[in-house]
């Protein structure tokens, strides 16, 4: 006896698969609980204030490293001066506090100023790329501040190796 199959319409084929489409939906939608949502937005606060931490020591080590070669090398302090203000500010904004940051005692300056500069200028290009490299896990806010920062680094490697009045 040969077997006969029911006619399935194309409207029954769409209803059927419309509402597998809707449960499917339905359970994806509530597997997100609000204590899930709270975990999350507390691992994002914490991975920030972590990032801005890292990112504010960098540059409260660049403004030391500033402050040790003016002392060092006096004649150049008043052209360090308005670098190492701006390293400064960058500390404190990138912290989001106030606080005077503690950063690792900086390296001996060399003697000669020509070499402190070139090296102050390598100091100052490695912090502007390590901000730059912490854009990519950055908030949009953050994101914003580190590449105005990181921008601002480059600058001063740049006017650090330019010679006067060139």
């Amino acid at each position: 006896m040969p077997a006969t199959r029911t006619p399935t319409s194309r409207r029954a084929a769409l209803a059927v698969t419309g509402a597998a489409a809707a449960a499917l939906l339905a359970a994806c939608s509530d597997s997100t609980s609000p204590q899930t949502d709270r975990d999350a937005a507390e691992r994002a606060r914490a991975a920030e204030a972590a990032l801005r931490l890292r990112t504010a020591a960098a540059s409260a080590a660049l403004r030391d490293r500033y402050e040790a070669v003016a002392l060092r090398h006096p004649a150049v302090r008043e052209r360090l001066a308005p670098l190492r203000e701006e390293a400064a500010q960058h500390a404190t904004a990138l912290a989001a506090a106030p606080a005077r940051l503690a950063s690792p005692p900086p390296s001996p300056v060399p003697d000669d100023p020509a070499e402190a500069l070139r090296d102050l200028a390598a100091t100052a290009r490695q912090v502007a790329d390590a901000h730059t490299a912490a854009l990519a896990e950055a908030p949009p806010e953050l994101a914003r501040l580190l590449a105005s920062v990181a921008a601002a680094g480059a600058v001063h490697a740049y006017l650090l190796t330019r010679r006067e009045g060139s």
